[in-house]
């Protein structure tokens, strides 16, 4: 963040080239005495140093240097001000920023910190860099606290120490780093910052990867944009999705601190959009075992194959959806496909059907129904060449080496059932 960009605030005191009018003996406030035609003020158009600068004498205990111009202060405002100073003559004095701030009124805020850390000039000739930061709260490398109250300052510099010697002090620069504070105050990193486009069509993943792993805890955001992810990706940090990501159809998204549809939906656009997604990881990716639903109802527009969707051919651990509804849309898609065929059945080998006719025609994950048929028993896998079918579980009044007529059904539900070894 910058506001002297994003708000237009005028941060930076005029040079002394503008003329020592414009630059205060006193606190900067109106009506005060300028250095302009003071014996002990000029200003020097050319320095190998210092492209032009103001050459100052310290006359007093402590020589004040404030800019008459209001310098604009907001709470959340970090302010850095820079003034690069060398010694020419004489006693070398102590120097230091320091402000006048004030607030709604125009009064002084005392409470206000208005002193910046003291630097000694320790040699003539030697440029010297001081600074200090200004902002309302008490934070690690704040100089100069000042609360809410002020709503501007008049920014300078003092000269303390022995009077006598001979400065000069190259054009004071003010700067809004309130993006260096808030990169550690911030408890996000956005993949824009580490190179993401975000167009849907140049491939974010190395971006991605490099704000996951910049995060350390923090949550990554995805600000607004369709961004591209060629290949599989995990986060390993929370993730907000302000933007949405665009994904082969075969490669999965983990979202390991955040696995919920809430997430999913964000991510890729929409409810049963991101369902499928958070599916395929949730089948797929070993570290989950529950969906969390996020107490919505999924309205699904056809089954879902979730062998197919996941790139699994068995599955030995169980999965769980948590704190939600699925309900079938209506629609063609859920009209029920029955095929009926003529099979031999054994005991003796009771998960297997031989001879099955018109094999090619029943799927992989259909219910079997018929004679001495149990009521969950499905389509493990099938033969064609040898025309043999799997179960799932075995037959119950199947009697031996007879002929069983049997019609297996698509499901009715949203998954084809993932049968496992």
């Amino acid at each position: 963040m910058n506001k002297a960009i994003t708000q237009g605030l005028v941060l930076m005191p005029p040079p002394f080239s503008a003329g020592l009018a414009l630059w205060a003996r006193e606190d900067g406030r109106p009506g005060q005495e300028s250095y302009a035609g003071q014996p002990n003020a000029a200003f020097v158009p050319a320095d190998q140093d210092f492209a032009g600068c103001l050459e100052l004498q310290k006359t007093a205990a402590t020589q004040k240097l404030r800019s008459f111009q209001q310098i604009p202060f907001q709470p959340g405002l970090y302010l850095r001000v820079t003034a690069r100073v060398k010694a020419i003559s004489g006693p070398s004095p102590t120097v230091r920023i320091a402000a006048w701030a004030g607030n709604s009124a125009g009064n002084n805020v005392g409470a206000a910190d208005q002193l910046g850390p003291d630097v000694a000039l320790t040699g003539y000739g030697q440029v010297v860099t001081v600074s200090a930061i200004i902002a309302s709260g008490n934070r690690t490398g704040v100089d100069m606290v000042w609360g809410t109250a002020p709503v501007y300052g008049h920014m300078g510099l003092d000269l303390t120490g022995p009077t006598g010697g001979v400065v000069r002090i190259d054009d004071i620069v003010i700067e809004d780093v309130t993006a260096i504070f808030h990169s550690e105050m911030f408890d996000w990193v956005d993949v824009r910052d580490y190179g993401a486009v975000g167009d849907g069509v140049t491939n974010d993943w190395a971006a991605f990867d490099a704000a996951d792993a910049a995060a350390a805890g923090k949550t990554v955001v995805v600000s607004p944009g369709a961004y591209r992810l060629a290949t599989h990706f995990t986060f390993d940090n929370p993730v907000k999705f302000e933007g949405t990501v665009v994904m082969p159809e075969d490669q999965r998204l983990a979202c390991t601190r955040n696995f919920n549809l809430d997430t999913y939906a964000a991510a890729f656009g929409g409810e049963l959009a991101g369902f499928r997604k958070a599916l395929q990881a949730l089948f797929y990716f070993i570290d989950h075992v529950a969906l969390d639903l996020s107490g919505r109802r999924v309205e699904l527009t056809q089954p879902i194959d979730v062998a197919a969707l996941a790139g699994l051919t068995s599955f030995g651990q169980r999965r769980v959806l948590t704190h939600g509804l699925l309900q079938a849309a209506p629609g063609s898609a859920w009209n029920t496909q029955t095929v009926t065929a003529v099979a031999t059945y054994n005991p003796a080998n009771p998960k297997t059907l031989t001879g099955v006719a018109n094999i090619a025609a029943i799927p992989v994950g259909a219910r079997i129904s018929g004679t001495g048929v149990g009521r969950e028993i499905y389509v493990a896998s099938k033969n064609v060449a040898a025309s043999t079918i799997e179960l799932t579980d075995p037959m119950w009044g199947g009697r031996g080496d007879a002929d069983v007529h049997l019609s297996a059904l698509s499901l009715h539900a949203g998954f084809q059932r993932l049968c496992g070894a």
